[in-house]
């Protein structure tokens, strides 16, 4: 696949559903409304389906999202979205392990094969949950992805992990109450795109909602191509303006014949193609 349509939905958790079903419609409408529209892949914001989270009695409501979700929503309404040649990271939901423990996982549908990817690195607000393992590689059509949530993009050590892997294209879910969460995403997700030399796309939740987690949010949709010559004459940085409310889409053509000619070209400078080198710290 030379090139990819890449759609980043923002997406307005305060917007009021009747029922659970409801609120999963909404997701399914405009996952598909972007499909229609030529998107090959779609992405939604972290922690979205905590918009669940009014359908939920007792006190413990991340795992009474958790249950929600995974128990009644997902096996109802997934296949809806299991298309063989569209993909789609349906944001993150919090997930109870076989251990007892909450992570926060994006679900993903990779041309109709499931997937997922859970949050490394934690916030001081989302203390109920343990991070993920690791971060997985994986192909759609023919593109090497990878999901990146939110605060794991301002990790340099998960970008060390990545480089020489190939990674063509970066997904990060995100959800930020401040615009200074805004701005650590995007120049962070900005950095990855050059120290991997590969695109990288990310999306915002937004809106104020009655929730333990996600009660005020602001964000943008925002993508990013490597600064080398190759992308001379193409966006390097493209991205919706900054809101507190409503769901925006940002489409943005990615163009992976340009990538990988650029990957195949030497004699430039390029942070990418440099291997890993130990130093040592003087004093």
């Amino acid at each position: 696949m030379d090139r990819l349509t890449l759609a980043l939905l923002t997406f307005d958790v305060g917007v009021p559903a009747a029922s659970p079903d409801a609120f999963a419609d909404r997701v399914c409408a405009q996952v598909r409304e972007a499909w229609d529209d030529g998107a090959d892949l779609v992405v939604l914001p972290e922690f979205l389906w905590m918009g669940l989270e009014p359908f939920v009695a007792g006190e413990d409501k991340l795992r009474g999202v958790a249950q929600l979700f995974w128990t009644d929503l997902w096996p109802r309404f997934s296949p809806r979205l299991a298309q063989a040649d569209k993909g789609v990271v349906l944001g993150t939901v919090p997930f109870v392990g076989a251990d007892g423990q909450l992570r926060n996982r994006a679900p993903i549908w990779d041309g109709g094969a499931f997937r997922h990817q859970d949050k490394l690195h934690l916030t001081p607000w989302e203390s109920a949950f343990v991070g993920g393992d690791g971060v997985g590689l994986w192909s759609f059509r023919g593109v090497r992805c990878v999901v990146v949530i939110c605060l794991d993009v301002e990790i340099p050590e998960l970008a060390a992990v990545l480089r020489g892997k190939g990674v063509e294209l970066m997904l990060v879910p995100s959800a930020t109450e401040t615009i200074l969460g805004v701005e650590r995403v995007g120049r962070c997700a900005d950095a990855r795109s050059v120290e991997l030399g590969c695109h990288v796309g990310v999306c915002h939740l937004v809106g104020r909602t009655n929730s333990v987690l996600i009660d005020e949010n602001v964000g943008r949709a925002a993508a990013f191509a490597p600064s080398q010559a190759a992308f001379r004459d193409e966006p390097r940085h493209l991205a919706t303006p900054v809101c507190a409310e409503g769901d925006h889409a940002l489409t943005v053509d990615v163009d992976l014949a340009l990538l990988r000619r650029h990957r195949a070209t030497p004699g430039e400078t390029d942070p990418s193609k440099l291997g890993a080198r130990p130093l040592r710290l003087l004093s």
